[in-house]
Formats: structure tokens, sequence, C-alpha cells
């Protein structure tokens, strides 16, 4: 898939537009999304974004299982529980298989082989949206950029606390997710599938730094595409201060233990 962001590329009224929503998808930006979030004009999509720096960065290893997108379709289980541990404390993602079945069972893969450890929320806009899904991982963004999944009907409505795929069009859907910071019912008709919803500790959510603002180019924060080539390095050293996904962890039911034959994390951003 190419980059873009929780952002989507879709025509409104005669004029390109970007959507937002996270992965390697531009995030653009609507009419109706200006409307309701001023300073977030920006509707879910898939898009470039940043993280922080440090002196010493932490050493962190993937599923070599990630390389392979094509291998990883497990179906979910009807119902399945999701606990996040990142810097800013833990939530839990209740996910419903029947909302969005294509959407639940990529993010039961993505999940259960790591896919979002050392992620960063790259897109936090108050009164909109937190965004994340780009791989701290060059070799890994690289490998899913193009394992889209079709698009699922939507039959829930974008309420606060709902989970969603970013996406950049029809049938783009990959591996970025936006959690829903209020209601966002005009998000239902542009074709945002939410398969799941945050559960308990959506106060953490709330709390994601967002003095960024917007990603690249509509606004100061992370550019996507630059997240997918350069990782975690690429915000580390522009973004500092944006949280992140310490690890996952698929609580109930329990999950079948993956297969985890550990690659080492790539020593510097410029390698692939």
């Amino acid at each position: 898939m190419t980059a873009r962001s929780i952002a989507i590329d879709r025509i409104v009224d005669g004029k390109f537009v970007r959507l937002l929503l996270a992965g390697t998808l531009a995030v653009a930006l609507s009419a109706a999304a200006q409307a309701q979030a001023p300073s977030t004009s920006g509707a879910p999509s898939q898009g470039t974004t940043k993280k922080k720096s440090s002196t010493a960065a932490p050493v962190h290893q993937y599923d070599r299982a990630l390389l392979h997108p094509a291998l990883l379709r497990d179906k979910a289980p009807a119902e399945y529980k999701v606990k996040f541990t990142t810097t800013r404390g833990d939530f839990v993602i209740t996910v419903t298989r029947a909302w969005a079945p294509l959407g639940a069972d990529r993010f039961y893969s993505l999940v259960k082989h790591h896919f979002y450890d050392n992620a960063s929320f790259f897109r936090a806009l108050p009164g909109f949206v937190v965004q994340f899904g780009i791989s701290g991982y060059p070799p890994v963004s690289t490998a899913w950029k193009t394992a889209v999944i079709k698009d699922d009907p939507v039959t829930q409505s974008n309420l606060r606390g709902y989970v969603v795929f970013a996406t950049a069009g029809a049938n783009t859907r990959t591996t970025q997710v936006f959690i829903n910071l209020a209601d966002n019912k005009r998000l239902d008709s542009m074709g945002f599938a939410p398969f799941g919803q945050v559960t308990d500790g959506m106060n953490v959510v709330e709390m994601m730094y967002d003095q960024y603002g917007e990603g690249a180019p509509q606004g100061s924060g992370p550019d996507q595409n630059e997240i997918e080539k350069q990782g975690k390095p690429y915000l580390d050293k522009g973004w500092p201060k944006l949280d992140l996904i310490k690890t996952t962890t698929i609580t109930s039911p329990a999950a079948a233990p993956a297969s985890t034959k550990p690659a080492p994390k790539p020593a510097s951003a410029t390698n692939p």
C-alpha cells in the first residue's frame, strides 16, 4: 500500500482532499471534518508521522512472521479483548467480529504477532481521533505496504471510543487504526467501519500527547511516509513527546502462542 495516513485521498465537492487514519496512506481533510474539529481539519486516514528521540533507544525485536503478511490470516474469535500497555497507561479494546469481520481478523493477526509493539500514537487531534499503526521497523512497514484487505460494510457508527481502520480509499486498509475521541458520525458515510471499542481506560486514550497537531503536510506533525522509511528513530528525533505502545496482549480468549523468531532491530533509520 502506498504511504498515506488515517487520511484518505478522496474527491469532495469536485476537489481533491486527504482524509485521516494510520498506515502508509495519506491523511485527507474534509469540509465536514473541519466543521466539527476546526483545528483538526483532517478525517481519519493512513499517513506519515514521527516519534520521540532518546539517547539510548530501547532494544526491541520484531516477530519475523511479520515480514510475510500473506501467511498471517487468523480468523478472530467472535469477541476478543486486547490490552494496550502504553507510556501513558493501559487501556483495553474489545473487538466484536460481527461488526466488521475482515477488520477484526486483520487486527487479531497484527496484535497476535505484536505488530503494534514499539509503535507511536503519531496523530492525536483533540476532540477528533488518536491514530496509530505504523511499525517502528522499516522492514515491517515495507512488508505490509500493499497487504490490503477489502472493506467491511459499516454496521456501527463512529462514536466516541470506537476503533476503526484508516483507509486511503476503497479496499485499502492495511495496519493503521484510529480511536474516535468524539462522536464522528460523519465518518460513517465515508466507509469507516468500526470493529471494536475501548471498554476500559478511555481516559488514558484521551491523554495521549496531542500538541504536535496535524501531520505533514497539513500541519507540523510527523510525515507518515518518513515514519515508514526511517522507523522510530525519525519520530524520536523530531517528535520526542509522542506516546508509545509498549506492548499489546490478547487477554480474552487466550490466543495460541505465535511463532516468534525475532529479528534484530535495525541498526539505524537509514537501514531498510
